[in-house]
């Protein structure tokens, strides 16, 4: 036997991590069986997916399962598996290094939530894959040994989960089965510490009830029986293998549905929502998916895997199929067992399939309508979901045409009606004045700048409610959706807006409009480079001027996103609206009447035209040159 053996030490994050998991981040240990359980499961998935999919490999999937192994004299428990394996380089990439983005963000999450009654650590360390290192929790060393199928070399990993671990390659001799041996050196029982006695029969075989009882494979467990007299050793499968998802609704208790969501998607919170879904006729299919209760950490990064389990007749085909789901619902998490597709079938087949678009199809509708149902049943839930999700859900709007209206119906938004509280659509209507044609919104980039908005003014006076939209997918689907229930979407920040009763506006406007034509006329010149337009606003009752679009214009907000992208966007010139009630721009109508166009004037109105930029949100075009107008004109007031 010949051994290449080397040793690594850990990467400062990955200590800092192993420290939290050891110390702080389980309130019960028993889930580090859940973890290694799972990651069996898995591994056996792969092994069918690969022997149906590789003719070329000769593996045997008759006996497939996942050994408990105990030594009570030695204090070890071994978790092992004939599945798929790894080769050296998948052991020191996957088990070796915590090589997750986000590390660092993770470390700070469970040092905040060390200190916070309302969250445990955890919630969180299944959003991040790392739950192999549970194990450390309740042993003093860990030893993985594995061989890929198909390969001759055997792979052996251990740690103390301090400072340092060792990687040996065999390359003869002593050849390990296809498949994976994790052993854990356990820390002496301690029931302070909630340590256990994990080489207990009756201690497996409760953990293994409550957390891994719907393992599609046997989990087998080494025990004693004794029949005349005899004494003898055998393997006995302690859990009973259901399909959840196959089993009628009334035989299934919530605390097994939670279970086997916490399996699927290593999550620690409970799901809001269990949907199940059954599809009888020319096709059939089963689903059970569930909402998580808490965005994961990977939620927009673009790497990250999203979609659900296929199987096809309880048989595991893939993981993270994304064409079942679409991607604004990702984070919905579950199974979809269908019974005619094909055994071998590749995602690219998969996007084509009839039938995975008519699945497809039905499962956004049920879980759109499970949102909806929350929203009436829960609300407390669905305010939940909402916080958490509805960034992403809103993404829909834009990607899926064909749900728009079901998407805008479980939509809820920030308005000025309340400080707090988010609104539907329909209760907005609901609010609205008799005579209201449009729904108002004005987007931004935090509430507060919304508020504090010019364009927001007469609206205020008014009581005209107007939704406050600081997400930056909002930018693009007002742009596209159109209308709600009749009534169409409204930037006041974007086209006329004409608030005042016609009585009482007609003559007092046509008196402004004369009033200030030569002011405009000589502004718009002088501004040309910056705006398109000068005209009198009534959407203004205490600013003295703002900036606005033309009703087709891009917001300027998503021009520079587009710009960000690399895209060439044309950036069309604004209006600049100004209040024809505030001082400084009658006093700047009157100077402009006795003196002409002057220096003075022209920097006053290059300088509204900055306040106004400024109001909003917006970035000068020269923060310099505004800055030294600006103290030029403080020091001579002075």
């Amino acid at each position: 036997m010949t051994a290449q053996t080397e040793t690594y030490e850990f990467q400062a994050e990955a200590r800092q991590l192993l420290q939290l998991m050891v110390h702080s981040i389980y309130s019960n240990k028993d889930v580090f069986l859940r973890e290694l359980i799972s990651n069996a499961s898995d591994a056996l998935d792969k092994l069918r997916l690969e022997a149906f999919q590789n003719k070329d490999l000769d593996v045997e999937l008759d006996d497939l399962h996942i050994d408990l192994e105990v030594d009570r004299v030695a204090r070890t428990l071994t978790v092992r598996d004939n599945g798929i394996g790894m080769s050296r380089d998948e052991v020191v990439g996957l088990i070796g290094t915590i090589a997750k983005s986000g590390t660092a963000e993770l470390i700070q999450k469970l040092r905040e939530a060390k200190n916070t009654d309302g969250v445990t650590s955890g919630e969180l360390i299944g959003q991040f894959g790392v739950g192999f290192y549970s194990a450390f929790m309740v042993a003093d060393t860990v030893t993985l040994v594995t061989r890929k199928a198909g390969e001759a070399e055997t792979t052996r990993w251990s740690s103390d989960g301090t400072g340092t671990y060792t990687v040996e390659t065999i390359t003869e001799g002593g050849v390990e089965p296809h498949g994976t041996a994790v052993t854990l050196h356990l820390k002496p029982e301690d029931a302070e510490d909630q340590l256990h006695d994990y080489t207990a029969e009756h201690t497996l075989r409760e953990i293994v009830r409550r957390h891994s009882d719907f393992v599609t494979w046997p989990i087998r467990l080494e025990t004693e029986k004794t029949e005349d007299g005899k004494t003898a050793r055998q393997w006995e499968t302690i859990n009973s293998r259901k399909a959840l998802w196959a089993r009628p609704k009334d035989e299934v208790s919530d605390e097994e549905y939670r279970e086997f969501y916490k399996h699927i998607s290593h999550d620690w919170l409970d799901p809001l929502r269990t949907i199940s879904v059954k599809a009888e006729g020319t096709f059939e299919y089963q689903a059970l998916l569930f909402l998580p209760s808490r965005a994961p950490m990977d939620l927009y990064y673009r790497d990250a895997k999203r979609g659900v389990q296929l199987y096809v007749k309880r048989v595991f085909i893939m993981d993270n199929c994304e064409a079942l789901i679409p991607d604004y619902l990702r984070f919905v998490k579950g199974v979809v067992d269908a019974q005619d597709l094909s055994l071998n079938v590749s995602r690219e087949i998969l996007q084509q399939d009839r039938h995975i678009q008519l699945m497809r199809r039905r499962l956004v509708k049920k879980v759109l309508g499970s949102i909806k149902e929350m929203m009436t049943d829960d609300r407390g839930r669905y305010d939940t979901f909402w916080r958490e999700f509805g960034r992403v859900v809103k993404e829909g709007l834009v990607e899926d045409p064909d749900n728009r209206k079901a998407i805008l119906d479980i939509a809820s938004f920030a308005s000025t009606h309340h400080a707090e509280e988010t609104t539907t659509l329909r209760d907005y209507l609901d609010r609205a004045k008799d005579d209201q044609e449009h729904i108002y919104y004005l987007t931004g980039t935090s509430r507060s700048v919304i508020e504090n908005s010019p364009h927001m003014e007469a609206f205020r006076a008014k009581g005209l409610e107007v939704l406050i939209l600081t997400d930056p997918i909002d930018e693009f689907w007002v742009e596209q959706v159109g209308e709600y229930e009749g009534k169409t979407f409204q930037s006041i920040a974007k086209g006329q807006v004409d608030l005042d009763d016609a009585d009482d506006a007609d003559e007092s406007g046509k008196a402004d409009e004369e009033s200030f034509a030569a002011l405009r006329e000589w502004m718009g010149k002088t501004l040309s480079e910056h705006v398109k337009e000068v005209r009198l606003s009534n959407r203004l009752t205490t600013s003295p001027a703002c900036l606005v679009g033309d009703t087709y214009d891009l917001p300027p907000a998503l021009v520079k996103m587009y710009q960000q992208a690399g895209q060439d966007v044309p950036v069309a010139k604004r209006i600049l609206e100004l209040n024809p009630d505030h001082a400084l721009v009658t006093g700047l109508r009157d100077a402009h009447a006795a003196s002409g166009d002057t220096t003075a004037l022209a920097e006053t109105a290059e300088l509204l035209y900055g306040m106004a930029l400024l109001a909003e949100g917006g970035e000068l075009p020269d923060p310099q040159r505004f800055t030294t107008l600006l103290s030029n004109r403080l020091a001579g007031s002075l």
